[in-house]
């Protein structure tokens, strides 16, 4: 089977990165990857962050990886299928974006 992923082209990457690297979106080293940090006021608000992702990755199929200690939760993004940044982590990022302002 296909796959239906495809690397962001340097012109995507120009085009989509510059917003996510404003919102403190880092290249990961020696990965293909995004990666943040977001801290919320206690656990309670970082576990009700990390379910609305977890909703909306389910919803585009696409998973991220990440960490949790507390208030903190660590994300990394990229897709596996073709083993680099994709359109889906650029649209995840952003519903990302979204859901932590909701709560901060």
């Amino acid at each position: 089977m296909a796959s239906q992923s495809q690397w962001l082209t340097p012109e995507e990457r120009e085009q989509l990165l510059p917003e996510l690297k404003a919102a403190g979106w880092g290249q990961v080293e020696d990965r293909d990857a995004l990666f943040k940090e977001f801290s919320f006021k206690n656990f309670n608000q970082a576990f009700g962050f990390m379910t609305r992702v977890a909703l909306q990755a389910e919803k585009l199929n696409h998973h991220p990886e990440w960490f949790n200690v507390y208030h903190k939760v660590q994300i990394t993004l990229l897709t596996h299928d073709c083993g680099g940044l994709s359109k889906k982590d650029v649209k995840l990022a952003k519903f990302i974006e979204q859901a932590a302002a909701s709560i901060n």
